[in-house]
């Protein structure tokens, strides 16, 4: 059974389209990761399925419930985790899990021991007293993941829930996202710009460009289908990096600040690439080979360009404060 599916869901602002015709199922108690470059359509299309924005035209179902006719229904059964920090710093763990129960209306003695349960399970029990504002980065995220859950959700959207981590804290945050999946049965949507995260964590993803899903599959069968081998090259001049595409035996190219050049045996293709290289006046600074990973496949949907970035931290506190109010 799908907790969500959307059916050629559109939104347009001033004319341009940030989402188009967007078609995904995501099943229950699945991890499904969105991936895309900034102002692709990610933000856009969370704030759909969280009844945020209303789509221009299209329809989706979150948890069974119409995301325009059902919207109240929607919100009391979704979590949230936003991508910057909206925690009250003034106030205690406690009493921040108590304020989110009380704006959903979980009754004080489910609540109550659903904040218990919360905090043991992100390990912020002996902490469940302090004020917030002595928390680290790591130890609000995780308060902010038991918020998202003290009204039991069926679905939890995570917005970048690891940015500006340090590793060893993002590996923490990604133990707990699969113990909260595990132990709470949930299904989670979560939107990230770190490849190693979604390759971990997700059961599917989707990669989102220019408002269009343009792949979407199982991480692993997803990087197997780029190929054997990847060879990076730094030259000395990148607009020539498109001579290489007359190579035979370069399968696919992805050109960013390097060349990536998809080949089915890396030790037998270096020779040939020098040589190559020799005979079009290209000079080769650097070459590595390594195989395939979720970056390749993301670079070779997207390609390389560096996007702006559409939204902003002041957006994403108005989506914020428009879904407060609609509690």
């Amino acid at each position: 059974m799908s907790n969500i599916e959307t059916f050629n869901l559109t939104k347009k602002f001033n004319g341009i389209t940030a989402v188009d015709n967007l078609n995904i199922k995501v099943e229950e108690e699945e991890i499904f990761g969105l991936l895309g470059p900034n102002g692709a359509g990610k933000t856009t299309t969370l704030s759909m399925l969280c009844t945020i924005v209303k789509p221009t035209s299209g329809k989706a179902l979150v948890n069974g419930f119409d995301i325009i006719k059902k919207a109240e229904d929607v919100r009391k059964s979704i979590g949230i985790v936003f991508q910057d920090p909206s925690l009250d710093n003034r106030l205690t763990a406690r009493e921040n899990l108590q304020t989110h129960a009380a704006l959903y209306d979980v009754p004080e003695d489910i609540a109550e021991d659903k904040i218990d349960e919360l905090l043991n399970l992100v390990e912020l029990n002996e902490r469940a007293n302090d004020l917030v504002k002595t928390f680290s980065g790591g130890m609000k995220r995780r308060l902010e993941i038991a918020r998202g859950l003290i009204h039991m959700p069926k679905v939890l959207f995570l917005d970048e829930p690891t940015l500006g981590l340090d590793p060893q804290t993002r590996e923490h945050i990604w133990n707990y996202i699969e113990k909260v999946c595990d132990e709470e049965k949930i299904t989670v949507i979560i939107t990230t710009h770190y490849m190693d995260e979604a390759e971990r964590l997700c059961n599917r993803i989707g990669i989102i460009d220019h408002g269009k899903i343009v792949a979407i599959g199982k991480p692993r069968e997803m990087i197997d289908q780029i190929g054997n081998e990847i060879v990076t090259l730094r030259i000395d001049d990148i607009s020539k990096a498109d001579k290489f595409r007359s190579l035979d035996f370069v399968k696919n190219i992805m050109v960013s600040s390097v060349v990536n050049l998809v080949v089915e045996n890396g030790s037998e293709s270096i020779p040939k690439i020098f040589e190559f290289a020799n005979k079009n006046d290209i000079k080769i600074l650097s070459l590595e080979t390594h195989n395939p990973t979720l970056n390749d496949v993301f670079l070779h949907y997207v390609g390389g360009d560096i996007r702006e970035e559409k939204s902003s931290g002041k957006d994403t506190m108005k989506l914020r404060l428009k879904l407060r109010d609609r509690i």
